[in-house]
């Protein structure tokens, strides 16, 4: 019989907790589940009022995979839940809003992601996204050239750009924006796209097609749609390591010689956040909201 825990007042069922997730690592379902509770406060920060799409990977990132949209089998009464439209019809989908919700989430061994408006407001972004993604032998130091890049132009149209690791080979860039129509953002954002291609030609690519991008930066300007979603900062990815999508100085961004260097795990995000706090909570700060040019 699974025990029970109790989480901020809420029964969970938290099962196989011993179970090694990572083998490289030796990195168990239960160091994961500490994980995210100690990281709660900035997780939460960033899944409050977004519809959760997740990427289950219960046996670790070596066996069965699944994304999935739908609220799961089982899910407590507590845990709030949101009709989201869909281009076949509209369908429920979980809303991660405290503690309990997300241990309860964590337990299903999942990715977050999220899209880029909040619940209430289908469409309308208040969130700006490009995603760096190299082509080999491009690695991470290329997106970091082409971030730096990037935030310049980004700052030259009113807007301040903040960085994370993808936890997979790239990095996102995130600016806080006035709500706006998720087509309209799409298309600022492949503005910016095409603009470091032609600023950047030898590095930058704004086009998916796969023989464009050897040795390339692609950035991906299509995660703005309303439909997409994107990794939610500090959730742990399904790769061979328990890394994650972790918020970056631009410091470290400009000082990236290898890959190394920009690999975050899950045991060292408390240092993290013990050093520099939560780096991306001021694209929540109130006044902070840029205006995209027309």
């Amino acid at each position: 019989m699974t025990p029970m825990t109790e989480v901020a007042g809420r029964r969970l069922a938290l099962s196989n907790l011993d179970k090694v997730l990572y083998p490289d690592s030796g990195f168990t379902k239960g160091q994961l589940l500490h994980y995210y509770a100690t990281t709660s406060e900035p997780l939460l920060a960033q899944l409050r009022d977004r519809p959760v799409s997740f990427l289950r990977y219960p046996d670790g990132p070596g066996g069965q995979r699944f994304f999935t949209k739908n609220v799961p089998p089982g899910t407590p009464e507590w845990v709030r839940t949101a009709e989201v439209p869909h281009s076949d019809g509209s369908q429920r989908q979980v809303v991660v809003q405290d503690l309990p919700s997300l241990i309860w989430a964590a337990n299903l061994v999942t990715e977050f992601h999220t899209p880029q408006w909040r619940d209430g407001a289908h469409g309308r972004a208040d969130r700006l996204v490009l995603d760096l993604d190299p082509g080999a032998p491009a690695t991470v130091v290329e997106c970091c050239e082409v971030a730096l890049w990037l935030r310049e132009r980004l700052a030259g149209d009113g807007l301040e750009a903040f960085v994370k690791t993808s936890g997979s080979k790239g990095l996102h860039l995130l600016a806080s924006i006035r709500p706006t129509a998720s087509d309209r953002v799409t298309a600022y954002a492949k503005r910016l796209a095409v603009a470091a291609e032609r600023e950047l030609p030898a590095l930058v690519t704004h086009r998916m097609t796969r023989s464009l991008r050897p040795g390339k930066v692609f950035v991906d300007f299509s995660q703005n749609a309303a439909a997409k979603t994107t990794a939610t900062p500090y959730t742990v990815r399904a790769r061979p390591e328990p890394t994650v999508s972790a918020p970056l100085t631009w410091d470290e961004v400009a000082g990236c010689g290898t890959p190394e260097q920009l690999v975050v795990l899950a045991g060292e995000v408390a240092g993290r956040l013990e050093r520099y706090g939560d780096l991306l909570a001021p694209l929540y700060e109130e006044g902070r909201a840029g205006e995209l040019p027309s």
